[in-house]
């Protein structure tokens, strides 16, 4: 055999020609631009993971919205099967996302305040992807749109969530349409413990042909276990670095944030424990 037939295909797309040009994971996974984002603003060695931390929880929240979204979907398809599959995926990513509250848990009050001045009025009470997932849940609220009026493209996607059906709401359908009777409610009102979800609920739990709607139940509460869990660890977090000082962008800080973790997600999954 030649030497021609064993040469190597150098055969590259364009980009591979260019000097510097990146590997094909750098590419694929955007690696350059991803470490490229964050930029601190102060000398603060803390600020460092502060930024990281709250990236990596961003686009946590991006993939809980997949899957959440997910399941919804095929819940108006009557497919419990999958939809629990995708609340089963959404747990490991919320169990991530309450993990990586360590990396801040032993932040000191002294170094979040040596750089929580260049944060300004920015919060994590502002993020529109935590919104959103509120607003999956059933916990919505039309006046948080106030605050992304000067941003267009956050609004709308925002208006449109709190005008879609919520996880929970497709979750009350599906027992709609397997003879439960759930009352309806306006899609934009916040879901509130209603005394007929609970029975409806208690059926599921008590009928044994209603086994599969019960497994639905068992990963919704599995979900909201989960979304409290999560609260908490915030929760404790700003306790432990800033106490009960407002928060930034003008939030009430330590407040709100026990009245959030007090606040049981999908609430008759929960108080229907007591009849059974």
């Amino acid at each position: 055999m030649t030497g021609e037939a064993h040469r190597p295909n150098l055969r590259f797309r364009p980009e591979q020609e260019q000097p510097g040009a990146s590997t094909p994971y750098a590419r694929y996974v955007h690696l350059a631009e991803l470490h490229a984002l964050q930029q601190p603003r102060s000398k603060e060695p803390a600020e460092y993971s502060f930024i990281v931390t709250t990236q990596v929880m961003e686009l946590l929240f991006d993939l809980l919205h997949h899957e959440w979204t997910a399941a919804r979907a095929a819940l108006r398809e009557d497919d419990l099967a999958a939809a629990i599959a995708a609340l089963r995926r959404g747990h490991h990513v919320q169990d991530v996302l309450v993990s990586s509250w360590d990396l801040l848990a032993t932040m000191t009050a002294a170094e979040f305040n040596a750089f929580r001045p260049v944060l300004g009025e920015a919060s994590g009470f502002q993020s529109s992807a935590f919104l959103r997932l509120e607003f999956l849940l059933g916990n919505k609220s039309e006046g948080l749109l106030t605050m992304y009026q000067d941003s267009p493209a956050e609004y709308d996607d925002l208006f449109s969530a709190l005008r879609t059906p919520s996880l929970y709401d497709e979750a009350l359908a599906v027992l709609a349409r397997r003879g439960q009777t759930v009352p309806e409610v306006p899609v934009t009102a916040r879901h509130r413990h209603d005394a007929a979800v609970e029975d409806a609920w208690r059926a599921v739990y008590t009928d044994p042909q209603l086994a599969d709607l019960a497994g639905l139940g068992e990963a919704l509460l599995d979900t909201a276990e989960r979304v409290t869990r999560w609260r908490q660890r915030h929760l404790s977090s700003v306790k432990r670095t800033m106490g009960a000082k407002p928060g930034t962008g003008g939030s009430s800080g330590l407040s709100w944030l026990k009245q959030s973790a007090d606040q049981d997600v999908f609430p008759e999954l929960w108080t229907v424990r007591n009849a059974l």
